[in-house]
């Protein structure tokens, strides 16, 4: 692969935060060691206090890959399949409404984890709101997520794209079938394996926690204004997000995505995963109508979507000059991940701005071109 122009790279870096972002982070992995790292910007609402290499950030949709990394040690040693019914493990989902429907469907397991489920995103769901009102801030992971199915499903489990709950229902499915809380089960089988000491579960409200990098919000001006410390798809004390719960840095995320670039294996030589089984997530689990909701509802083209994360399909349509088989995700506030098993190659990128759209169609594959 060509050699990666560093410099280059430092100055669009720098003309990100000279756009407006507070602060940026990125951190390259190649074959287990960092060959890059870059920082720049402040922290703080004065804007006084530089990012530090262990700020930590609110990952949202990046604790997704975490997850997908989860189910997929428990498909690798046989304790559930892909093709199983999640009603299997979560009765709640045997058979569910589907708006439109007069018959009730299955969800498979396949369909939870590439967002073919017929979910959404509404955190207001009936089911929700009737839990929280019930139990409050105590309010569990499986409860809330059993509460999902009170609703119709917008479609036939894998007949569509929906970007959804899809992961904090494998997050119930991972504490049913490990017998852990979702927590405690990553914390044993990926945190404590590749050191990554600084990830754990955000709270609703986050207020006042040591080193989180102030959040901020894209408005309608297209300026980037401070916004509380919250994290709404923490729906309870209690709850655990699979989709959009944790709280890490740059550092740690760093090490899973240096993992899974390499094949599963950890720079001390330890293995969370095959690297057959990271081969499986790159697979395109999408058909022609899930690819077309993919491109036109997301904004991914020349993407597939296998088990949780975007694969590049087609770099030439997507306009990109990476190859093909790249694969990775992003999340709320902007930050992404995108690894390749080819070269041992991967970055993860953070920053710390909600509703940025522009973050997505261009800085991440600019990034994505300059590394790979």
């Amino acid at each position: 692969m060509k050699e990666i122009d560093f410099e280059a790279l430092t100055k669009y870096l720098d003309s990100v935060v000279e756009m407006g972002v507070p602060s940026v982070d990125m951190i390259i992995y190649r074959d287990h060691k960092v060959i890059y790292r870059h920082m720049n910007g402040t922290v703080d609402t004065d804007k006084k206090v530089p990012v530090s290499a262990d700020q930590r950030y609110l990952m949202f949709s990046m604790t997704k890959v975490i997850t997908m990394t989860a189910v997929m040690q428990l498909v690798e040693q046989g304790k559930l399949s892909l093709e199983d019914e999640v009603g299997k493990y979560l009765p709640a989902y045997k058979a569910v409404a589907v708006q439109g429907e007069s018959e009730k469907h299955p969800i498979l397991m396949k369909h939870l984890v590439s967002m073919q489920s017929g979910l959404d995103y509404d955190l207001n769901r009936p089911g929700i709101v009737r839990v929280l009102k019930e139990k409050g801030m105590s309010a569990t992971t499986r409860e809330l997520v059993d509460a999902f199915t009170e609703s119709p499903m917008q479609f036939v489990s894998g007949t569509h794209f929906n970007y959804s709950l899809s992961h904090d229902v494998v997050a119930a499915v991972i504490e049913v079938v490990s017998g852990m809380k979702f927590s405690e089960y990553l914390k044993k089988n990926i945190f404590e394996l590749l050191k990554m000491t600084d990830t754990f579960f955000a709270k609703p409200d986050n207020t006042g926690l040591e080193k989180l990098a102030q959040q901020y919000i894209c408005d309608e001006k297209g300026q980037y204004v401070p916004m509380d410390q919250s994290c709404c798809y923490q729906l309870s004390d209690a709850y655990e997000s699979g989709g959009a719960g944790l709280v890490s840095c740059t550092e740690d995320y760093a090490k899973l995505g240096d993992t899974l670039a390499c094949g599963g294996i950890s720079a001390d030589g330890v293995r969370i995963l095959k690297p057959e089984t990271v081969e499986m997530i790159k697979v395109n689990l999408l058909g022609e109508a899930s690819l077309y909701d993919l491109e036109h509802n997301m904004g991914r083209v020349g993407y597939g979507y296998g088990v949780g994360m975007q694969v590049l399909l087609d770099p030439a349509k997507a306009g990109l000059t990476c190859p093909a088989g790249i694969f990775g995700w992003d999340g709320a506030a902007g930050s992404c991940i995108t690894m390749d098993t080819a070269t041992k190659t991967s970055f993860t990128y953070t920053q710390h701005v909600r509703n940025m759209g522009q973050v997505y169609g261009e800085v991440h594959p600019k990034l994505r071109d300059m590394v790979f």
